[in-house]
């Protein structure tokens, strides 16, 4: 098999890593700004698709499977976003005779509206949050299921995701306009205009279970993640386990999320979502029909290469796991390290990235896509990397993240790395007292400073400055193969900008 990875960044590393270890050789796609990424340096070969903007290039269904046809690949990973969930993308796959790796499209579209998949989960006996079933494009149907149901509500996208197309409303004269907006999101986003309303479930928690399912009809959970820290309705930072679920209650969300996964026929990696009160009473939110941003810390605590598993469930093989062999080990935390300077409220802070020093040792993980040398684009997805350290406990995991964070140097661009010292240090979530709201709390009391001030960290950029214009006479190559192909050979990247 010869996988083609259509996404980039580090989920790109991540996949090729999984499929050199797997013995199969893989493809990289790329943008015109992405020409010397660290995907395309690492894949055994690399296809242009196109110009910066990603409707032009990462989200071309046929220049994908243009380029797939072109390097003789004969499989796919999507990786998350762009067309991950994209049905017809799985379905031109299939019908072009490549394996998509991932469900299947029929999966993907019976999830793919959150109105629809609320139908089938409450067929299927998975508890949703109380709301409207079906989409509306009219105002007065929500102005009517706010007057029954009270304030505040939730005015959500009917096919959104990733934190967009979606308001939170206590006010009454809040309401049209909330609307107008989710409406105009969710057609400028998703091109679909419908939207539908769910009660406000207060001081929630963000709770996922992992699932994994093959094409033989084998289905198993992988335990929980804490999801539940989010800024702008993005996640920032996520645990396993979740430090609220007991033995009992994991069992019980698991087994909610098979019956959901079953209830479409899944195979492939999946993540079904709940809202969890303080009460413990958890509802079904929605299913991610792709491999989470978040999964690292699923592999930490549960022993299994969630990608991997994806590559043989695309093979046709039998799942190897079952359900009573599986058991966490220790506590995973995971920072996502986004190029935004949390000073100026998260502006974007692309540029070159002049010296980087990713912290190591025992328990730390780095899901990198970046280099020294590299200038961080400004037209996609700011995250550079993800930060998961995993220990014995969730202390130990906490203390283990914070001296991490410290050995972490980016030069030349601000990070989010100061923002996540500063939560790591909070009494709050040391003591796993927080909500979906916890980090705008937070951000209300805190003064951040800009690092690389300092004489010493200037000293490194000078260095490293220096080490870069020393080096600007090495070139990638103009073919479609790379020759940076194994950590170890010559450091051809230092040279590329």
């Amino acid at each position: 098999m010869k996988v083609l990875i259509a996404n980039r960044g580090e989920i790109a590393v991540r996949v090729i890593r999984a499929c050199r270890e797997l013995g199969y050789p893989t493809v990289a796609v790329y943008s015109e700004p992405d020409r010397a990424a660290l995907h395309v340096l690492y894949a055994d070969q690399a296809m242009p698709i196109g110009p910066a903007p990603s409707r032009e290039s990462y989200l071309r269904v046929d220049r994908i499977l243009g380029a797939a046809r072109k390097s003789g690949a004969d499989a796919i990973h999507p990786g998350y976003g762009f067309l991950a969930e994209n049905a017809d993308f799985a379905r031109a796959c299939r019908d072009a005779g490549i394996t998509f790796i991932g469900p299947s499209p029929e999966s993907i579209d019976a999830m793919g509206t959150k109105t629809d998949s609320r139908q089938r989960m409450q067929a299927a006996g998975v508890p949703v949050v109380p709301g409207l079933t079906h989409a509306v494009k009219s105002f007065e149907e929500i102005a009517a299921f706010a007057r029954e149901t009270g304030l505040p509500i939730m005015i959500k996208a009917s096919a959104g995701g990733g934190g967009k197309g979606l308001r939170f409303v206590e006010r009454q004269e809040d309401l049209r306009s909330a609307f107008d907006r989710v409406t105009s999101e969710g057609e400028s986003f998703f091109g679909d205009g419908s939207v539908y309303a769910e009660k406000f479930i207060r001081s929630p928690r963000h709770i996922e279970v992992q699932i994994l399912g093959d094409q033989h009809g084998t289905l198993v959970h992988v335990g929980e993640r804490e999801c539940t820290l989010q800024r702008r309705h993005q996640k920032v930072v996520e645990e396993c386990p979740s430090p609220v679920v007991d033995a009992k209650l994991r069992d019980r969300l698991g087994q909610v999320a098979v019956r959901a996964a079953k209830a479409v026929g899944y195979y492939s990696a999946g993540t079904i979502e709940f809202l969890m009160g303080p009460d413990r009473e958890f509802y079904f939110l929605e299913m991610n029909t792709r491999l989470q941003v978040e999964h690292p810390v699923t592999e930490m605590v549960w022993g299994v290469d969630l990608v991997k598993e994806q590559l043989r469930i695309a093979r046709g093989e039998k799942l190897s796991l079952r359900q009573r062999d599986l058991k966490p080990s220790g506590h995973a935390i995971e920072c996502r390290v986004y190029a935004e300077d949390p000073a100026r409220n998260f502006a974007p802070s692309p540029g070159l990235i002049r010296h980087l020093n990713l912290p190591e040792g025992p328990g730390v993980r780095n899901e990198n896509g970046v280099y020294a040398g590299y200038n961080v684009p400004v037209f996609y997805d700011p995250m550079l990397s993800k930060l998961v350290c995993h220990a014995a406990t969730r202390s130990e995991a906490i203390a283990r993240m914070q001296r991490a964070l410290r050995e972490y140097r980016v030069e030349g661009i601000q990070t989010t790395i100061p923002f996540f010292t500063a939560m790591m240090e909070h009494p709050d979530f040391q003591a796993a007292k927080f909500d979906t709201g916890f980090i705008d709390r937070m951000l209300s009391q805190l003064t951040l400073e800009r690092r690389g001030n300092g004489q010493v960290e200037a000293a490194i950029a000078a260095a490293a400055i220096l080490a870069f214009e020393e080096s600007q006479q090495v070139q990638l190559p103009d073919d479609n193969q790379s020759r940076w192909k194994i950590a170890g050979r010559e450091e051809a990247i230092r040279g590329l900008s």
